[in-house]
């Protein structure tokens, strides 16, 4: 089982970027994205579907913002639209596909960087999430959580952790919220397999291109699975060099049983 989640920065943008001939080299089974800025009937979803996947999607009310989507070769069992939030609903913020006893999350955190409302929704969003998904592994306790964080956890996750201290992304609150998940029950896929390495982020500035060429980036995107899909969890990788967005995907692969 094969599982990516990536952050496309809209999805026809990154159509037009080769997006599509990417989706034929077979990445992955099931394939999360985040902030598609898009509605399912925007986008000729026969050319996806032509290449083995069908197309879950869960768009923001307001044009052009936001949304998720599952894309799939492995057909789900149910998929749920959202968490029940309703801000989060609002901004298509959540879907969910469940295989058989797995459920695979996708999710867009909100980012805090446009703004003290912004901010204090994330927190709130945060918060929301949190109680979400540990009441859902109550009944569903094979959990794989895809998505943009937007929060860098640690120091080793971040290119500049000093200069980044006060802002959002890596502020005291947010890094102590991804040390609650990570401490109580959840496990970072990729630091599990990596521990220690440095340099691999998954987000990259476009105000300065030179960022991305430097790779002077933050590692924000995570695949984050509860502790009874441990023994499961086979690779855990980021491919930056896949370049249809500001963001770049990142990889886990699990035994099948």
């Amino acid at each position: 089982m094969r599982v990516i989640s990536y952050n496309v920065n809209g999805i026809r943008a990154a159509i037009r970027k080769g997006f599509l001939e990417w989706l034929e080299t077979d990445p992955a089974d099931i394939i999360c994205l985040q902030e598609t800025k898009a509605r399912k009937e925007d986008v000729n979803v026969e050319d996806i579907e032509a290449l083995g996947y069908d197309t879950y999607w869960f768009s923001a009310q307001k044009k052009g913002y936001s949304g998720v989507a599952i894309f799939t070769k492995k057909k789900p069992t149910e998929v749920f639209y959202g968490n029940g939030f309703e801000r989060s609903d609002f901004e298509g913020r959540v879907i969910r596909a469940d295989f058989g006893p797995r459920t695979v999350i996708c999710a867009y955190f909100p980012s805090g960087t446009s703004g003290t409302e912004k901010q204090t929704y994330k927190y709130q969003w945060l918060d929301e999430f949190y109680g979400y998904i540990n009441e859902l592994r109550k009944e569903r306790p094979n959990l794989i959580i895809c998505g943009d964080y937007n929060i860098c956890h640690r120091e080793i996750d971040i290119h500049n952790p000093k200069g980044n201290k006060k802002n959002s992304g890596f502020l005291p609150e947010e890094r102590e919220w991804m040390e609650k998940l990570f401490t109580n029950g959840y496990i970072d896929t990729f630091r599990h397999l990596h521990q220690d390495e440095p340099d691999h982020y998954t987000w990259w500035s476009q105000r300065f291109p030179s960022v991305r060429l430097e790779n002077k980036g933050w590692r924000i995107d995570y695949i984050s699975i509860t502790d009874d899909m441990e023994g499961k969890l086979k690779d855990a990788k980021i491919f930056p060099d896949v370049k249809h967005s500001d963001h770049c995907p990142i990889y886990a692969e699990f035994k099948q049983r």
